[in-house]
């Protein structure tokens, strides 16, 4: 079964004159075990199509679907509760608690779907063993370089039995050697049977995916292999 399905999806914005089409019909799904990269010009619709798979978005038309439950079906109640338990979330900027040290954020979504203290800091130590950071759980972001967060959100993103993970131009803020490590972590994840949504513009990155999706205006203009990858899909139009 697939991990996340996409169905028809359409999302417009406004209404009226002023609305606009932010995706139109797409159609996308993930596989356990694999990890889809999503390319195209700025405006393209890769940020909406990353929120429409983990709920933080709702579609005007079409289907969503996580490891087969349709999303719009699901109360607000069950709609945290899955992304809190099985999606897990890789963004640009972190997005780490600055009063919690790097366990405590990671152990953070445990506590709040009703772990135990001990046992949940103990899931986020594993976790952040995991992405190679073993002593460094009672650190504070502040005292964490930019790649340390961004391992410490993966891990976040990871911790528990995440089936689906999405990120975000997750290594936009790091150098390419600390870039290249993160989509390391992130490929080793999904080849332990997570399936993974990677939004990038960088060529060199969606190499790791198994899939290259290209939208444009909202709609998907090309899937290939990052090996036969079109370059001319990447150019916005003049």
């Amino acid at each position: 079964m697939n991990v996340l399905e996409l169905s028809a999806v359409h999302r417009i914005h406004g209404h009226g004159d002023t609305a606009v089409a932010a995706v139109r019909g797409i159609d996308l799904f993930v596989r356990p075990g694999e990890l889809v990269a999503v390319m195209g010009p700025s405006g393209s619709g890769k940020s909406t199509v990353l929120n429409l798979a983990g709920g933080l978005d709702a579609p005007t038309r079409g289907e969503v679907r996580v490891e087969g439950r349709h999303l719009a079906q699901l109360s607000r109640t069950q709609l945290a509760e899955l992304r809190r338990q099985r999606i897990g979330y890789v963004f640009q900027n972190f997005n780490l608690l600055p009063s919690l040290t790097a366990a405590e954020n990671v152990a953070l979504p445990l506590e709040l779907d009703g772990m135990s203290p001990r046992r949940s800091r103990r899931l986020a130590l594993a976790a952040l063993a995991e992405v190679d950071l073993s002593g460094i759980g009672s650190r504070f972001p502040n005292q964490m370089s930019g790649g340390q967060q961004q391992r410490v959100a993966i891990a976040r993103a990871l911790v528990g039995e995440r089936r689906l993970v999405l990120a975000d131009e997750p290594t936009g803020a790091l150098d390419s050697q600390t870039g290249e490590a993160v989509l390391e972590l992130l490929r080793t994840r999904v080849d332990k049977g997570a399936a993974g949504l990677l939004v990038t513009h960088d060529s060199r990155h969606a190499g790791w995916a198994d899939r290259v999706v290209f939208l444009r205006d909202g709609v998907v203009v090309d899937a290939t292999s990052p090996l036969s990858r079109p370059e001319s899909l990447l150019e916005p139009r003049a």
